[in-house]
C-alpha cells in the first residue's frame, strides 16, 4: 500500500517559459504532469528551483493554470525564433514564486527532466527538506560520449549532472535500453543499489483533427530537430545540393527543416543562407506551432533523421504515429523507437540516403514495402510510460 506525497520538479518547464516552442525534454516533463495528476490526483504535489534562486511547492491551482498556459502556446502559437523578453514573462515568474514545504515523510521526489542536477547541492537541500526519496529520469549521456558534438563545456557539465544523479538517485527511468546501457557503469562505480527501468517515451497527440498542408505538384520530405552537429542536417544540404545540380528541377523534392538553430553549426546556416543552388527547393521553418509541425508532418512524404547520436527517436516514434514513413539513421535508440518500420541508413553513406530519397519521392517499391510495414507498428504510450513511473514509485514508498 502506497503512502506519502509524489512531488514533481516543474523547474524546467518554468526556465523555459520564454521560448514559443517546446524541446523534447519540455514535453517530458508536460507529461509526466498530465500523467501523474491523473494516477495520484490529490496526492500529487508540485515543487520548482524558481530562477530568481528560491526553492519550494508550487501551489496547485498556480501550477495547473500554467501548465495550461504553456500548452495552448506549443498547440496554436507560431512563434519567433527570438525569446520573449523578461518583461513580457515577469507575471509568469511572479505567479509562480514558490512557497516553503512543511516537513515531509516517506514521499517520492520525481524530476523528469536535468535541470538543476550540475548543484549536487542544491540536490542534496531539496531531498533533506522534503525528506523524500529521489527518482529522477535520465535522457541520456551523449555530451559525454560524444563531447565534439556538444556545446563547448558540455561534457563537464553533462558529467556532474550524472554524477549528482549516481550519488542521491533513489530509483531511474531510463527512455531506452540504449541509454540503460550507457548509465550502468556510472551507478555500477558507486557501490549503490540503484533500481534502473526502461520506459519508451510516449507520442503527443495533437488536439483536434490534423489537417495534412495542401498538396503540391512537388514532394516534401521533413527534418524536424535542433539544427546542431549530432543532427547531421549537412548529409542533407548536401544531398539537395547535389539533386538540384543533376536533376531536372520538376523532379527535385522539397526540403523543410523544422528546428531552432542551436550551436557550432556555422557550415550548415552558410548553405542555409548562401547556396544558390538550394534556393526555392530548401524551407527552414522557426517557432512552429504543434499544430503546424502535425499537418506538415501529414503532408510529408516521410521524415528524415540522419543523427550521429539519440538517446530516444521520439520524432520516429511521431512520424510513425501518424503512418508517416521514416528515413532514420541506424543506431540502437532508432530501433527502439520504430522497431522494424523504417528504413535504417548509414548517417555517413550519402548515396544510400539519395536511392532512398528519390524512391520515395517517385513512391517507388522501398516507399511502398515501409508503407506495409508501418501496418504492422505499434506506438508506445505514455500511459505505459507513466505506469512504469508509478510502479517505481510503489516500490520506493514500501
Amino acid at each position: 500500500m502506497m503512502s506519502g506525497e509524489v512531488i514533481l520538479d516543474l523547474s524546467r518547464l518554468l526556465s523555459r517559459v520564454r521560448h514559443h516552442t517546446p524541446s523534447g525534454v519540455d514535453r517530458v516533463e508536460m507529461a509526466y504532469a498530465r500523467g501523474l495528476l491523473d494516477a495520484f490526483g490529490e496526492r500529487l504535489q508540485f515543487a520548482i528551483a524558481h530562477p530568481f534562486g528560491l526553492y519550494g511547492r508550487l501551489q496547485r491551482a498556480k501550477a495547473l493554470r500554467f501548465l495550461d498556459m504553456m500548452e495552448r502556446r506549443w498547440t496554436d502559437e507560431n512563434g519567433d525564433v527570438a525569446q520573449r523578453s523578461l518583461l513580457a514573462v515577469l507575471p509568469s515568474l511572479l505567479g509562480s514564486l514558490p512557497t516553503q514545504p512543511r516537513p515531509g515523510s516517506g514521499g517520492v521526489y520525481v524530476q523528469a527532466s536535468p535541470h538543476h542536477l550540475t548543484n549536487a547541492a542544491l540536490v542534496a537541500r531539496i531531498l533533506s527538506r522534503e525528506r523524500a526519496k529521489f527518482l529522477c529520469m535520465v535522457h541520456d549521456l551523449i555530451p559525454i560520449e560524444y563531447p565534439e558534438y556538444a556545446r563547448p563545456n558540455g561534457a563537464a557539465q553533462h558529467r556532474k549532472r550524472i554524477e549528482t544523479v549516481a550519488a542521491y538517485a533513489d530509483a531511474i527511468i531510463v527512455n531506452s535500453a540504449a541509454t540503460e546501457r550507457s548509465l550502468r557503469p556510472w551507478l555500477d562505480q558507486t557501490g549503490r543499489h540503484i533500481d534502473i527501468r526502461v520506459a519508451l517515451l510516449g507520442t503527443h497527440a495533437i488536439p483536434g483533427p490534423g489537417v495534412p498542408v495542401p498538396p503540391s505538384d512537388t514532394p516534401y520530405f521533413l527534418c524536424v530537430g535542433t539544427i546542431e552537429p549530432r543532427k547531421n542536417h549537412l548529409l542533407l544540404l548536401n544531398l539537395w545540393r547535389q539533386m538540384a545540380e543533376t536533376l531536372p528541377r520538376a523532379s527535385i523534392p522539397r526540403l523543410v527543416i523544422v528546428g531552432r538553430r542551436g550551436w557550432e553549426n556555422e557550415q550548415v546556416v552558410d548553405m542555409l543562407e548562401r547556396c544558390v543552388a538550394l534556393r526555392g527547393h530548401v524551407e527552414e521553418v522557426n517557432g512552429c506551432s504543434d499544430r503546424q509541425m502535425h499537418e506538415l508532418l501529414l503532408g510529408a512524404r516521410a521524415l528524415l533523421l540522419p543523427s550521429f547520436a539519440e538517446g530516444y527517436g521520439m520524432p520516429v516514434a511521431e512520424a510513425l504515429s501518424s503512418n508517416i514513413p521514416v528515413l532514420c539513421s541506424d543506431l540502437p535508440a532508432l530501433r527502439e523507437a520504430g522497431g522494424a518500420a523504417p528504413d535504417y541508413l548509414d548517417p555517413l553513406d550519402g548515396p544510400a540516403w539519395r536511392k532512398h530519397i528519390v524512391d520515395y519521392c517517385e513512391k517507388g517499391a522501398l516507399y511502398a514495402a515501409q508503407r506495409e510495414r508501418i501496418t504492422a507498428w505499434r506506438a508506445p504510450s505514455w500511459g505505459d510510460h507513466i505506469g512504469i513511473v508509478c510502479a517505481a514509485i510503489a516500490d520506493l514508498q514500501r
